[in-house]
């Protein structure tokens, strides 16, 4: 096991096309470093350049205490983990992961006891005689991990592993991806766009955006403190409601303490707003008279979409199926405690 390390590292097409623009960070040694963002923020050309199959246009990667940059792949101790499982389809699920091995020459008798190991940590050993078509979209997903645990690297690459499964299977596959992790105790990075699979699986999290971090920092710490205005929209589902401020408006919203300079951006989770009676005028926090537009149920809590009075959009995380109606009249109800303020153009948090 190792540490991975990047230091100022660029990619820099032909054309000048700048895809990854300086990007600095370490994964300590045994940690799940997640990079998340949209898609073309560079997150997996930033992966690709740590495996390998990618060139570093400038900067430095470390894997452990050694400089990669011009390492081949198959000389880097790193094992990586595709989201279409690169899977030998003429190829039982044994010798699929034990391919790898047999062109290192492992020992015929060392081999085998890695591939059962790991068939026993993923629970797959009554698949290990079987070919991927008679696999399911998990089963394969199970092997391409079994093919990367058998090489036992010194750090675990993931590129959007769980794309391709079905909404109830990547839930199972993330908490069993997470669970091998700890029990491994591998360094690995990984990368998505979806945003809840970052914040549940990360030890770390690396947010992303146009080839720059955004944000680093331990998921709840991030979600809670989103350091500029696309954190604070990207993490969090609904995404945060974002006010511009403008003449008198801070000091009414804020209060006389704190008040932000003109311009400056006011965000709201949608789960630290309550909806209320429309009228509503609390002492303790602030009121936020609304329009309601739309309700989405999602079981046991309600997504109320409205419009602000000033014309803004704006979200409330409801409990329960209770809600008003399309058309009514309703106030959100926001502690000051729990108002997010970023500066003018969204790139600080104040």
């Amino acid at each position: 096991m190792a540490e991975v390390t990047l230091k100022d590292v660029k990619k820099i097409y032909t054309g000048g096309v700048e895809a990854v623009k300086g990007v600095s960070f370490e994964v300590p040694d045994g940690h799940f470093c997640v990079m998340v963002g949209p898609s073309g923020c560079g997150k997996s050309t930033l992966l690709r350049m740590i495996a390998g199959v990618e060139t570093v246009s400038a900067g430095e990667v470390r894997i452990g205490e050694r400089v990669v940059n011009d390492v081949e792949p198959s000389e880097r101790d790193i094992a990586m983990v595709f989201q279409n499982y690169a899977l030998y389809p003429h190829m039982r699920v044994y010798d699929n992961m034990a391919y790898g091995l047999r062109n290192r020459k492992t020992p015929k008798d060392e081999i085998d006891k890695r591939v059962r190991e790991a068939a026993r940590i993923l629970e797959i050993e009554q698949l290990l005689d079987r070919k991927p078509r008679a696999l399911s979209g998990g089963q394969r997903q199970r092997v391409a991990m079994g093919r990367a645990i058998v090489r036992r690297p010194a750090a675990f690459l993931f590129d959007e592993p769980l794309s391709n499964l079905d909404a109830k299977l990547r839930i199972t596959t993330r908490v069993e991806i997470k669970k091998l992790q700890k029990a491994l105790g591998t360094t690995s990075v990984y990368v998505t766009h979806d945003q809840l699979e970052a914040m549940t699986l990360a030890d770390m999290l690396v947010v992303m955006n146009a080839g720059k971090v955004e944000q680093i920092g331990a998921p709840l710490e991030v979600y809670q403190k989103p350091a500029t205005t696309f954190v604070a929209t990207f993490i969090g589902a609904p995404a945060m409601n974002l006010l511009k401020m403008s003449g008198a408006e801070p000091a009414l919203l804020l209060g006389n303490a704190g008040i932000p300079p003109e311009g400056a951006i006011v965000g709201i989770r949608p789960e630290d707003l309550e909806l209320v009676a429309a009228g509503t005028k609390p002492s303790e926090a602030i009121a936020l008279p609304l329009t309601v537009a739309a309700v989405e149920r999602v079981g046991p809590e309600s997504f109320v979409y409205g419009t602000l009075d000033r014309g803004d959009p704006i979200i409330v995380r409801t409990p329960g199926t209770q809600a008003p109606a399309p058309g009514e009249r309703a106030a959100a109800i926001a502690n000051r405690a729990n108002l997010h303020v970023f500066s003018a153009d969204g790139q600080r948090r104040i």
